[in-house]
This record gives structure tokens, C-alpha cells and sequence, in this order.
């Protein structure tokens, strides 16, 4: 599996959220998540207006400690590791909040669960496996995203990692029409909650730690950046 190194530098800019994406040139276009992104969070010098307000909402007075572009969160089931466009570190009242952020425009959540697992291997099985078993997701989800599945679980792995009472999946979308909601609304409600643009969703998963899913939306200024 994948693992991040230990040694990291602070970003000097834009451009180095670019260097850290899987193809550089591919993926930062005009208009796109990961671009837009990258010029919101570092606008904001640390987090955006709309990420502080779904926090401040979720977990009382938040303090960001630190954001990672493109972290990379190792699963069981194969080499391909889970790369959250931004990992955040906060702390609140009652302690620490591990998030993985999901920066998205137009661009679709990708694969269907039932369209991933096939064809079928043994790392799939074993990851599939993983999956379910840390959100306690039972019976058939096959109509679920994959990338939600494993983003979600990434958060909770990264809480655990940091000894976080807590973990937060957050979809970062700039899309005026909100593409993709739906999926996203489904997948909180396979989870036991009810989704809401801009409110923190409490959702119930195995284990001590508290998870929250998210979507704020974004300044569409940087749709131009």
C-alpha cells in the first residue's frame, strides 16, 4: 500500500498543490476542481469561508492546524492508495477532527460500486470487504460511488493515525448546479443521515470515532482562476 512520507514542506503557492497532482498537466485545467481548489484554499490562507462555516457548525470553535494537498491514505486490497485533494487537521472544544476534502465541479464521483468490483479479483474483494466493514454498510450497495466509499474510510483512518476523536468527509463543490448531490445525498443516507448543502451530516459507523459527512459550496470566482 501507498503511504504518504513523513517529511512534508509548506506550500509557496498555487503551483505546488499542481505538482502534487497524479498528472499535472492533465488535471489542472480552467474550470476544473483541482485547479479552482487549489486557488480557494490558498486565497483563504488556510481554509475557505464556506469549509469554516460547515466546521464552526459541525464541531463549535475550530482551529485549522494543518491542510495537505493530494494526500494519499493506504487501503487494504492493492498498491492504489486513496488521494483526498486536501487532508485537514483540525482541533476543536473536545479535542481532534481528521478530514478528507473532495474538491468537484462537473466531474462525476466515477465508478459505481457495482461497475468497480467488476471483473471481480481478490483485492477488490479484500478492499470491498474493508469497506463495508468500516462504515457498517450492509446488504446491496452497488448503486453507491466507490470514490465516496473509500474517501470516507480514509478520513477515519487518518483520525485514528492522529489519535482524532473524530473524522470528516467534506465534498468541496464549485458546480453552480450542484452536480453530483444526489449521489453524494444517497450515500449519507445509506450512512443514516439526511444530506443538506452547507450543514454537517452526523452519520453512524463502527467504532469510537465520530463522522461527519459535508458539502459546501464554493466561491464560483474561482471557476476562472
Amino acid at each position: 500500500m501507498t503511504a504518504n512520507k513523513i517529511v512534508l514542506v509548506p506550500t509557496l503557492g498555487v503551483p505546488d498543490w499542481q505538482q502534487r497532482l497524479a498528472d499535472p498537466e492533465k488535471h489542472w485545467r480552467t474550470g476544473y476542481s483541482a485547479r479552482a481548489m487549489a486557488h480557494s484554499w490558498e486565497a483563504a490562507g488556510g481554509w475557505p469561508a464556506e469549509i469554516a462555516k460547515l466546521f464552526t457548525a459541525a464541531y463549535g470553535s475550530v482551529q485549522p492546524l494543518l491542510v495537505v494537498p493530494e494526500w494519499k491514505t493506504a487501503l487494504p486490497g492493492g498498491n492504489r492508495a486513496s488521494q483526498s485533494d486536501a487532508f485537514l487537521l483540525a482541533r476543536h472544544q473536545s479535542g481532534l477532527v481528521a478530514a478528507a476534502i473532495e474538491g468537484k465541479v462537473e466531474e462525476s464521483f466515477g465508478p459505481l460500486v457495482g461497475e468497480w468490483k467488476s471483473p471481480a479479483s481478490a483485492g477488490k474483494t479484500e478492499r470491498l470487504d474493508f469497506l463495508r466493514s468500516r462504515l457498517g454498510l450492509a446488504g446491496d450497495i452497488d448503486g453507491l460511488h466507490y470514490q465516496l466509499l473509500h474517501r470516507t474510510v480514509s478520513a477515519l483512518l487518518e483520525a485514528e493515525r492522529f489519535h482524532a476523536s473524530d473524522a470528516a468527509m467534506v465534498v468541496h463543490s464549485f458546480s453552480p448546479e450542484k452536480r453530483w448531490f444526489e449521489a453524494f445525498a444517497l450515500f449519507a443516507n445509506r450512512l443514516g443521515g439526511d444530506a443538506l448543502t452547507g450543514e454537517p451530516i452526523q452519520v453512524n459507523v463502527p467504532g469510537k470515532i465520530s463522522l461527519v459527512l459535508g458539502w459546501a459550496v464554493g466561491d464560483a470566482q474561482f471557476l476562472q482562476a
